[in-house]
């Protein structure tokens, strides 16, 4: 086996540069949702030693002297250059999207063509991705995927000589050894920092150590899931690449709000607009839900007070996939929950029980209106994809939100959105 890490370098903000070059050379931050801590940095602020996780309110008036530049978070505009760079992958081989911004290649078949050169086949998948969606990657090579993670990051810095690719099927015993001495033993693939601790118990603080350690033991003491890591770093394929689509067993909408929320009405609007987009996650991946969850989170009442999250949930009489029987049943939900006078902070929607929808059995005396609503939600779905998430919603969602969260300076959808397309000026 012969794997590639492929993972773009700073995503969030490597794609806000991409699409405004002003931005290339600037410190830049971007911040989660209602602008609260720091998701992504630039090298440059990282150079300024931003740590990820600051909280934006006290970061702030230190960075504006910085000239550092924070942009809010645009996660449509992020899964939409995700899915593109998923695409470029596939032109090289069969690939697991780890994450948003990383992917597994299995590069097997390449390896057993005689004289092959990995190196330069990582430059061309960097070349490419370059060219095509303008995004700067790393690629580690190796026999495992753990070995080719540490690869990757190798890359990253550069130890190997190569720009951007490190090949460790390439380089010398002695020289792996060198550098696995040199990695604290938190950084392999799966070792967290509570492992790492009982690993230091047993004097095994770096890479190296880790794997020369005895494997029995370590299944012993840890589980059979560390023995692997060990393997995986001799050099022995034990976590091939994992190609399934995995649908989820839950759904969750729901979002931190940008002002306290004390009015039902609002709320009335904050629920339907999140079990709009709770209905469209739900249809997308051809499943039902059998159950509605709701949400409430309270403002404090005192400084000293914690803030308090109230929920319930409702069966439903049979599963569906209709926004308009599953806002039903959540309003439903909110009229139990809400209490005037009580502030509140989030409200956040979950669909459960979750089943394909080829299996749904119908109601023998109910009423048979499933082909309808299966129809008028594919047309809703299917129009909002050309047009825009919110082209077509329901007349009660209404189009004021002064409930929504924070946006700050916040990028267009310039690949989702025909209103938002970038416009090029000729002279």
């Amino acid at each position: 086996m012969l794997f590639a890490l492929v993972d773009c370098d700073n995503f969030y903000a490597s794609v806000e540069m991409l699409f405004d070059p002003t931005l290339a050379g600037r410190p830049l931050v971007v911040l989660s949702n209602n602008l609260g801590c720091v998701i992504a940095r630039s090298r440059e602020a990282k150079a300024l030693g931003i740590p990820m996780g600051a909280a934006w309110f006290q970061l702030e008036p230190v960075a504006r002297q910085a000239g550092i530049v924070a942009m809010a978070s645009n996660y449509t505009l992020y899964g939409d250059l995700s899915d593109r760079d998923a695409e470029v992958l596939r032109q090289f081989g069969p690939i697991e999207r780890y994450s948003i911004d990383e992917a597994f290649l299995d590069l097997s078949s390449v390896a057993n063509v005689p004289g092959a050169d990995l190196t330069a086949y990582g430059q061309e998948i960097r070349r490419l991705i370059a060219r095509w969606l303008g995004l700067p990657v790393c690629v580690g090579i190796a026999q495992t995927k753990t070995l080719a993670e540490l690869a990757n990051r190798s890359a990253k810095k550069g130890w190997a000589g190569e720009d951007g690719v490190c090949d460790f099927t390439q380089q010398a015993q002695e020289a792996l050894d060198e550098l696995f001495g040199s990695i604290a033993v938190d950084e392999v693939w799966g070792v967290g920092p509570r492992i790492a601790i009982r690993l230091h118990d047993l004097d095994i603080r770096t890479v190296r150590e880790l794997r020369d350690a005895d494997s029995e033991l370590v299944r012993a003491r840890f589980g059979v899931p560390l023995k692997r890591t060990v393997l995986e770093l001799r050099g022995i394929s034990c976590l091939g690449l994992d190609q399934a689509v995995h649908e989820r067993q839950q759904i969750m909408c729901g979002r931190t709000f940008g002002h306290t929320v004390y009015d039902l009405p609002n709320l009335r609007e904050a629920v339907r607009c999140y079990m709009a987009r709770a209905g469209e996650k739900l249809r997308a991946q051809d499943s039902l839900a059998g159950a509605v969850h709701l949400y409430l989170r309270t403002k404090p009442s005192s400084p000293e007070d914690k803030p308090r999250m109230h929920g319930s949930m409702v069966p439903l009489p049979e599963p569906s996939a209709d926004t308009r029987v599953l806002t039903a049943w959540a309003l439903k939900l909110l009229a139990l929950l809400y209490r005037p006078g009580y502030g509140y902070q989030k409200a956040a929607v979950m669909l459960s029980e979750l089943r394909p929808k080829r299996y749904l059995q119908g109601s023998l005396f109910g009423p048979c209106d499933d082909a309808l609503s299966d129809a008028l939600m594919q047309a809703v779905d299917r129009r909002n994809r050309q047009l825009g998430r919110t082209a077509l919603q329901q007349l009660s969602d209404g189009p004021v939100r002064p409930w929504h969260q924070r946006r700050g300076r916040r990028s267009p959808e310039y690949t989702t959105s025909w209103d938002d397309l970038p416009t090029v000026m000729a002279r």
